[in-house]
């Protein structure tokens, strides 16, 4: 399931926390932060240098993030240095110039979004979208799909179930994303393969959305076809959650909105559009079965 990126950068990066941190700092707290980033460990700056290389087409190859890695002789212990550092560095900057707020979401929780993202390291919804803690209840996955309504239990049905119906969000998004090791996986796996797989046993759920795309698509280079499939897989996720007859309810009668996201980390671009549930009532319906408004590319 390996994706085809190679090399992977990590969203707690310490360009990406300076842009989480100002959020909630105000600009006399500027300062403050420039001298804890003085105290991360060169192994973390060079995570933000990596992503700049990345920015302008010049790639590092393998070999030489290899050498970088194992140059050190306590990687491990550099590994969790960056992270007691970015820790500290939230505990200074976030937590105790929001004490009041934190101490409200440890009495109670009242996100108004549920978020289906892959499991996939490079995206993380909270970096890439800027959530902050208390804004969204979050279920990662292989591929970010959700299963039907009339299969078995999973965690993220049982988070589904918390979040709408005990939450009571207001919206939920799921968020898809260019080169996906599961949807690569679904793409590429034979109809009659080994029943013992956890990857394929999860990965079938979207068996739906690879055969759409087989249908339009099957003349197109295989990268293309998961890129396709990556997309319709989104819908049709969308198209499951209606199923749910809780989740039909709710946005029926106008108190849960549903959203599609598409992450293209290649050239950072971001598309989102909503469920038009009258229209998709109504017959105006993609190839997953729903009708779509609202999109944007941001």
């Amino acid at each position: 399931m390996a994706s085809h990126l190679p090399i992977s950068y990590d969203p707690s990066s310490s360009t990406s926390l300076h842009t989480q941190q100002l959020i909630f700092c105000s600009s006399d707290k500027v300062k403050d932060f420039e001298k804890a980033q003085l105290r991360i460990p060169s192994s973390f700056r060079r995570k933000a240098a990596n992503l700049q290389t990345m920015a302008s087409g010049k790639t590092p190859g393998l070999t030489q993030e290899a050498n970088d890695f194992t140059s050190g002789e306590n990687n491990t212990d550099d590994v969790f240095d960056d992270m007691k550092q970015r820790f500290l560095a939230f505990k200074k900057l976030n937590y105790m110039d929001n004490l009041e707020h934190f101490k409200k979401l440890a009495d109670a929780q009242a996100p108004k979004f549920l978020v289906i993202a892959c499991a996939d390291s490079r995206v993380c919804p909270s970096a890439v979208l800027g959530f902050q803690p208390g804004e969204a209840f979050t279920v990662r996955n292989i591929a970010n799909l959700v299963p039907s309504y009339e299969s078995g239990p999973t965690e993220t049905k049982a988070a589904l179930q918390f979040s709408v119906n005990t939450l009571e969000v207001e919206n939920i998004l799921v968020v898809g994303h260019s080169r996906c090791g599961g949807i690569q996986a679904l793409m590429s796996m034979e109809d009659e393969g080994d029943s013992r797989s956890f990857i394929r046993n999860w990965v079938i759920v979207g068996k739906k959305a690879k055969e759409s795309t087989k249908a339009v698509a099957s003349n197109l280079h295989f990268d293309h076809q998961c890129q396709h499939c990556e997309k319709t897989s989104i819908n049709h996720s969308l198209e499951r959650l209606l199923g749910y007859p809780w989740i039909e309810e709710k946005v029926r009668n106008g108190s849960l909105s549903l959203h599609g996201g598409y992450y293209d980390f290649v050239n950072c671009t971001f598309e989102k559009w909503t469920v038009d549930y009258e229209g998709s009532r109504g017959g105006k319906k993609e190839g997953s079965g729903i009708a779509v408004k609202n999109r944007s590319v941001w």
